[in-house]
């Protein structure tokens, strides 16, 4: 997904709380018993706009994020798969390493989020399992969990509870998509829900963008290679 979604972004931005305004803390505080979709930020120029809810019994909500860009989904899987290329646009990544290819539709890799300073930086292992385009289903599903077990705890690293999320892409004509994705994260450790919950509206937007920049970028644009992994068949 989503720049998706990510424990950097979450954690990056908390120092933020300090200079918000003190009407959204109110409404970061108070809405716990709402079930719907809010709009939390809505960019016009960019076609992004950011969403958050309060799910039944937890105290860190859920995030939606929906982009208009202008690229095919050919292009969103170059950019997608290109794990060793994270480094350069997903926020505050110290270290991701690529894992496993199981298939064709479904592959594990590694991330290290970075954190402010006195905070203990997160790490986390990423399932992705693709659910491709077909003429049934007129879009592409990426769907992503994360699998804190899968290998030993690296301290002075937090190992992450989840970072689960979907991310949809859907052809509005030939050279642009509609992304979606919308999932839920828990960085573990101490940080506190209000804070993750403030930070949780900003971070979406920013993965989306630099999701959105990469797709124009030549080496994507333009590649002629096979896509490592299916998310079209016929």
């Amino acid at each position: 997904m989503f720049k998706k979604l990510c424990l950097s972004l979450l954690i990056a931005t908390l120092p933020a709380f300090a200079v918000a305004e003190k009407d959204d803390l109110d409404n970061f505080r108070s809405e716990a018993t709402k079930s719907e979709w809010r709009l939390a930020k809505n960019d016009k120029r960019h076609n992004i706009k950011v969403y958050v809810k309060n799910e039944e019994g937890q105290s860190i909500r859920s995030f939606k994020v929906e982009a208009i860009i202008d690229a095919p989904i050919e292009v969103l899987a170059r950019v997608q798969s290109d794990i060793d290329n994270y480094m350069r646009w997903y926020f505050a990544v110290l270290e991701v390493k690529f894992l496993k290819k199981i298939s064709d539709k479904e592959y594990i890799f590694y991330m290290v989020h970075d954190a402010p300073i006195g905070t203990p930086d997160r790490d986390v292992i990423l399932r992705v399992v693709i659910e491709p385009m077909t003429a049934k289903r007129p879009y592409a599903l990426t769907k992503v969990s994360s699998l804190p077990d899968y290998l030993p705890a690296r301290p002075p690293y937090v190992r992450m509870i989840a970072e689960n999320y979907t991310v949809k892409w859907t052809p509005i004509d030939k050279n642009r998509t509609l992304a979606v994705a919308e999932g839920f994260i828990d960085p573990g450790g101490n940080a506190p829900a209000w804070a993750v919950n403030f930070a949780q509206s900003k971070g979406p937007y920013v993965n989306m963008m630099g999701f959105a920049r990469q797709a124009k970028l030549s080496k994507y644009t333009d590649s002629t290679a096979p896509l490592p992994y299916t998310y079209i068949e016929d």
